[in-house]
């Protein structure tokens, strides 16, 4: 690995010199997300292997380019687990790719993001330099925490050559409660679920075939805790509003890579995927779109056509979040990106990303503008 970091320090060093843009490529299954593709190809494939797994101390160290699923497979020999479970977007997906896109699956709400689970990180920045953040043990985490800035880059700020990765146990107990009824009252029920202490690790609420609304909850913890949890909620949930636990109620794993009806039933050709991050507590959205709540109600799903980004990005700045397009339509493709995928940022957080972007990459050798 090493031969192939100092070969990507040559071809930094080589495009700065030329004012080249580079574009930075793992195993190419987040191609879909942010802005249009931009800049030179860059395959960091060479970024593989296990530098280091402690599993006393629940860390792990591998480069940059080693698949995500031979590293889950890894650690659970050890009965640990990747908490944040990131969407799976592709069979070779890498843990560069990973941290880079800083998506994470069902339980983000409830264990945190991509970033809370970063120790440290070696990069290659825009000046061709081999730079190291962070510690691989907790203990050893200090200084600015840089690393986590890393998370959701998009590559913009350099080559991620490899990571130290917090794990965690296994979870020794599951059970799935769903729920029948609308979103506001599953919304209502969430908070006040949220206030006390229930092994809620994962929740969603979308419209089942029939187009009734289903809340559907995901206990993770002790068995005892887990059946405690169960009775409980039962008996809060109310008169006339079905509940039912059967095997096979939700399947989460479809959820978290966007295999879930929801996500592979587009309602028309020209329907964008539109993806909303607001306070957890914010009421049902106004617009009639085919829709889905994640997080406790912090992440929305939406589809509708790129033509109705105003009103989204509108509605979702008042309550005090942000509208992302995270697919384009089946009928105009690339062209629905015209909108933007982002929300513009404040000037504040811009000025913020400028200089950011100014310091680990002066000559803009990674100025792809995939964040926009």
């Amino acid at each position: 690995m090493q031969q192939t970091i100092e070969t990507l320090r040559a071809r930094v060093h080589a495009a700065a010199a030329a004012g080249e843009v580079l574009r930075l490529v793992g195993s190419g299954s987040k191609d879909f997300l942010g802005q249009p593709l931009q800049g030179t190809a860059l395959s960091t494939a060479g970024l593989q292997g296990v530098v280091a797994y402690e599993p006393t101390e629940l860390v792990i160290t591998v480069g940059a380019a080693t698949p995500w699923r031979e590293v889950v497979g890894l650690v659970a020999q050890q009965r640990q687990c990747m908490a944040f479970d990131p969407p799976v977007t592709g069979p070779d997906m890498t843990v560069g790719g990973v941290i880079a896109a800083g998506l994470s699956g069902p339980a983000r709400a409830s264990v945190g993001g991509v970033r809370d689970f970063i120790l440290g990180a070696q990069m290659i920045n825009g000046r061709g330099e081999l730079l190291n953040f962070g510690g691989q043990v907790m203990k050893n985490v200090a200084g600015y925490d840089l690393s986590r800035v890393l998370a959701g880059s998009m590559g913009t700020l350099g080559i991620i050559t490899q990571a130290s990765i917090k794990v965690l146990p296994q979870a020794l107990a599951e059970a799935t409660l769903c729920f029948l009824g609308s979103q506001e009252h599953a919304l209502a029920q969430l908070m006040r679920w949220r206030a006390q202490p229930l092994p809620i690790d994962a929740s969603c609420w979308v419209l089942n075939a029939a187009g009734d609304g289903v809340l559907a909850l995901r206990l993770r913890g002790a068995a005892v805790a887990i059946e405690a949890a169960r009775e409980s909620m039962l008996a809060q949930a109310g008169s006339g509003h079905l509940a039912f636990d059967e095997p096979g109620t939700m399947d989460w794993d479809a959820l978290r890579d966007q295999r879930h009806a929801f996500f592979t039933q587009a309602p028309s050709e020209d329907a964008c995927l539109w993806r909303l991050g607001v306070p957890a507590a914010t009421p049902a959205m106004p617009l009639g779109l085919p829709r889905m709540m994640e997080w406790h109600g912090a992440q929305r799903w939406f589809w509708g056509s790129a033509h109705e980004a105003h009103g989204l990005r509108d509605w979702a700045k008042r309550v005090g979040g942000h509208a992302t397009l995270y697919r384009v339509s089946a009928a105009h493709g690339e062209a629905d990106k015209a909108v933007g995928v982002y929300s513009p940022l404040s000037p504040v957080l811009q000025t913020v990303n400028t200089r950011l972007q100014a310091q680990f990459d002066p000559q803009g050798v990674f100025r792809t503008q995939r964040l926009g």
